[in-house]
């Protein structure tokens, strides 16, 4: 049952993607306004800065809008769209941002060894969704083949699984390999412009899949491409997690607000893994002008990279998460381990205990769905 709306103003970019302004749900800096004696808290506002615009990347906080878990917190929960033009981790970090920041892991120890207080309390995304995608016939089949090649990738440390993958292979951006920041869409790669390219797997990679192969009038196949994946390289580092600023979490109170957000987003994620359809059309209520086959395609492959989730949705995997710290160190991205205070699963483990539906996914699997020109 629906117990909220979602106000939204969009702005668009020049790319594939619309960055909107803001999807609202309530008020802003977690102020107080009265209890409810149904669920024994007091009443609070907050923010959430996405990533990135509205899609099923954030589906899980957009069904907890709509099935009314936040709701069920006592949470008045304003969700901020992110874009191109939209660092997380930088507004998160500010004194008076957001209580609550996706952003990837790597991301977010660089911003930290710059003075950001972030603390990873939720690791949302067990699995990463980075490729880098060339065509079939160019003999680019590992990051060992990137040698005198052009090679795409995303700035704004989107690049990091791509970089650590080449260093790994004794390739240096410059000298063995030209690196070419790409718009966060697949044109270049088409045009030819670039020899391979970085692609998220539940959306840059659909765009070629959804694309007319001009030789044959019909749509791109697999067949068609070479694909790295950095979970198979061994580069894979950390994605999609929830953070929140330590100094926030110090102040009374906080720390139940932070577990009632986590509870309530965690139970926003179970409801799309089992109710995909349900969740693309919140994403599209949300503000995504993505097509409903690309949504389809999207939401069917974040599913993935969440579930199962061994220890319960949320939980930190501490092997991956030294793997992404070592990853960041071999890398250059930080100059020294983060401190032990970078992360902290209690919340996240208080938050499971208070959730009935099922928090690991064992036996989660994964769906098809038809690819669609132009993802209609």
């Amino acid at each position: 049952m629906k117990r909220s709306r979602i106000w939204l103003s969009l702005a668009t970019t020049a790319t594939l993607f619309l960055a909107a302004c803001g999807t609202q749900t309530g008020g802003s800096d977690a102020a107080t306004d009265g209890g409810d004696p149904s669920s024994g808290a007091e009443r609070a506002s907050v923010q959430l800065q996405l990533q990135w615009a509205p899609q099923a990347q954030f589906a899980g906080y957009f069904a907890a809008v709509e099935q009314g878990y936040y709701d069920d917190e006592n949470l008045d929960v304003e969700i901020l769209d992110g874009g191109p033009d939209v660092i997380p981790q930088q507004v998160g970090s500010a004194p008076d941002g957001p209580e609550f920041t996706i952003s990837w892991v790597p991301k977010v120890l660089e911003a930290r060894a710059s003075g950001s207080d972030l603390v990873n309390i939720a690791q949302i995304f067990q699995r990463s969704g980075t490729l880098s995608v060339a065509w079939a016939d160019s003999g680019i089949e590992s990051p060992d083949d990137f040698e005198g090649k052009n090679v795409g990738v995303w700035d704004f440390g989107n690049e990091f699984e791509v970089t650590a993958a080449a260093r790994a292979a004794g390739l240096e951006e410059g000298v063995d390999y030209e690196k070419v920041i790409q718009a966060f869409d697949m044109l270049a790669f088409l045009a030819g412009d670039i020899d391979v390219a970085e692609a998220m797997i539940y959306n840059e990679y659909a765009q070629v899949l959804e694309t007319e192969n001009p030789d044959t009038g019909e749509l791109y196949q697999p067949e068609d491409l070479n694909v790295i994946d950095y979970n198979e390289v061994g580069t894979a580092m950390l994605q999609d997690a929830i953070f929140a600023r330590a100094s926030w979490l110090a102040e009374e109170g906080n720390e139940d607000i932070a577990e009632r957000f986590l509870r309530a987003s965690f139970r926003g994620w179970i409801y799309c893994r089992d109710n995909p359809e349900d969740c693309i059309e919140y994403t599209v209520a949300a503000g995504s002008t993505l097509g409903a086959g690309h949504q389809a395609w999207m939401m069917n492959e974040i599913n993935p990279l969440i579930w199962p989730s061994p220890n319960g949705i949320g939980m930190l995997d501490s092997a991956l998460w030294d793997q992404t710290v070592e990853i960041s160190l071999d890398s250059g991205i930080i100059a020294e381990e983060p401190a032990e205070d970078a992360f902290r699963t209690d919340l996240a483990e208080a938050a499971l205990a208070g959730i009935e539906e099922e928090t690991t996914g064992d036996g989660f699997t994964k769906g098809t769905v038809e690819v669609t020109p132009g993802g209609e």
